[in-house]
């Protein structure tokens, strides 16, 4: 919250708690991830009944975390990979904020080193934050990016990815692909494999197959929109214990009901709404906030069969998961050298796209490694289209880290997924948006459409504050200011470029 010119969306006004109501209206969350947290407390904190319906027996959706046994017993944290909070995820820290004001369940990452496969290396550290400065800090520092790549560029085609303006930069790139943008604007291709290949696949796709308009927000959200700068937290211990129990109990204090380890697999809308959890449990309510992933969000559509009109269900029908990702963590009996950082990422030594070293930052992580004399290492293969990969995993490992060769593996565990969403070409007109055809059911999730600067877990999480602000307005209740990063560039002169181009251009 230090740049000042991030954007505050005010809620719309409304009496302050659901106690000033004739009666207390009821709502049921399908989801316990960050869209649905954010959004069962964005409703309990205004005294409506709030129920929380979750698949998984634990919290945190995708950012989830979890107690796994290794074969000689050693009970040690799992979850599904690295995930960075940066400071400009306004409405994740907003969340977070109500465990500890002051987020001491994070730490910051000074740096996150980039690596190809000819062994230049990018580097975060010491950038100034003032955009644009940063950018043009970090291109003329790089190994990949030259004072002649800057001249080459194609200043007036480039002119998007700093003019950035939301929904518009959609309606204008979203046809294109990031690849195909790239090489049109002269971007030099090593920095290109190194930069934004790796930021692509933080998508869960390839630069050939994530959409343009993606890439110049993300491009926006990171560098040249905001002043937050660059360096991101992560959580000090398992997500879990970190985050999702204490926010859990918070919840609960505010009346929260959960239900884990639970499936919703009809909702019928009426007054009130039914939502039907496995065979034997109803739960009626006043609004439904469907949180899940898509292929559930699917199933539960397609199962409700009068639910929404026929061009939203088609939308929600064609919703799309990006290619499967793979998480390969291990358990060493010898530790990586000192000067590792806690977090590498990699261009053009697939299938591997980052190394993180846990017990950097990781309390369980840190514990085990004090008892056992090891490292917990986590290899990450996003958008593979493969799942056997782990044998070419640990061959890149070695490579970068090659005194990893000589330790022996103890304990590991494989996960490979495909539940998140796609973000191709073409798919932002028709992704379903927070609302839909029936007053009272509000979507949230990373994969629902939101016509502001967000990203990732922000995303997740500004759709559920503001899936609780559509309901909250329909009680007549006050709902949450929420802030994002300028929804447009900065540079006055860049977006008359781009303007100008988009004149030229018709």
């Amino acid at each position: 919250m230090t740049d000042p010119r991030r954007v505050t969306l005010t809620a719309t006004p409304g009496v302050a708690n659901a106690a000033a109501l004739a009666a207390t209206p009821h709502v049921v969350v399908v989801g316990g991830g960050i869209a649905g947290l954010a959004a069962a407390a964005g409703l309990a904190e205004r005294g409506v009944s709030v129920d929380v319906v979750e698949r998984e027996p634990y919290l945190g959706g995708r950012v989830g975390g979890w107690t796994d046994t290794l074969d000689d017993g050693t009970p040690v944290a799992m979850n599904r990979g690295f995930h960075a909070f940066f400071r400009q995820y306004y409405n994740l820290r907003k969340l977070l904020g109500r465990i500890d004001s002051r987020l001491t369940m994070l730490t910051p990452v000074q740096d996150y080193p980039l690596v190809d496969a000819d062994g230049r290396r990018d580097t975060f550290r010491g950038l100034p934050r003032t955009p644009p400065l940063n950018a043009l800090a970090f291109a003329m520092r790089s190994p990949t990016f030259r004072l002649r790549d800057l001249v080459r560029l194609n200043a007036r085609a480039a002119a998007p990815l700093a003019a950035v303006s939301v929904p518009e930069t959609y309606h204008r790139l979203d046809h294109v692909d990031a690849e195909t943008f790239l090489r049109a604007i002269n971007f030099p291709e090593a920095a290109r494999h190194l930069a934004f290949e790796v930021f692509s696949r933080s998508f869960f796709a390839k630069p050939a197959e994530l959409s343009a308009a993606e890439l110049a927000t993300m491009f926006h959200i990171y560098f040249l929109g905001s002043s937050e700068g660059l360096v991101f937290d992560v959580a000090v211990a398992n997500f879990d214990v970190a985050l999702w129990n204490p926010l859990r109990a918070y919840l609960q204090s505010r009346g929260v009901r959960f239900h884990t380890g639970v499936a919703v697999t009809e909702v019928r809308a009426g007054a009130p709404f039914a939502v039907h959890c496995g065979s034997d449990t109803t739960l009626h309510a006043d609004g439904v906030v469907l949180a899940t992933d898509v292929a559930a969000l699917q199933r539960i559509v397609e199962n409700s069969p009068h639910l929404g009109d026929q061009a939203w269900r088609n939308r929600v029908a064609g919703l799309r998961t990006a290619p499967p990702f793979v998480v390969h963590r291990l358990w060493l009996d010898g530790p990586v050298n000192p000067d590792r950082a806690p977090f590498l990422g990699t261009g053009g030594l697939p299938p591997l796209d980052n190394v993180s070293v846990l017990e950097r930052y990781e309390r369980e992580a840190a514990d085990w490694s004090a008892r056992c004399g090891g490292s917990v290492v986590e290899l990450h293969a996003y958008a593979t289209g493969e799942t056997e990969v782990t044998e070419q995993l640990v061959k890149r490992l070695h490579e970068l880290y090659p005194e990893t060769a000589r330790t022996r593996v103890v304990g590991e565990r494989v996960l490979c997924h495909n539940d998140c969403p796609r973000f191709g070409p073409g798919d932002f007109a028709q992704r379903p948006g927070v609302t839909t055809p029936h007053d009272g059911l509000v979507l949230a999730g990373d994969g629902v459409r939101i016509d502001l600067p967000v990203a990732l877990m922000e995303r997740a999480a500004t759709t559920g504050w503001t899936a609780a602000n559509q309901l909250l307005e329909r009680f007549g209740i006050t709902g949450h200011t929420l802030h994002t990063v300028p929804r447009q560039g900065r540079s006055a002169v860049l977006r008359r470029l781009a303007t100008s181009e988009r004149r030229i251009g018709r």
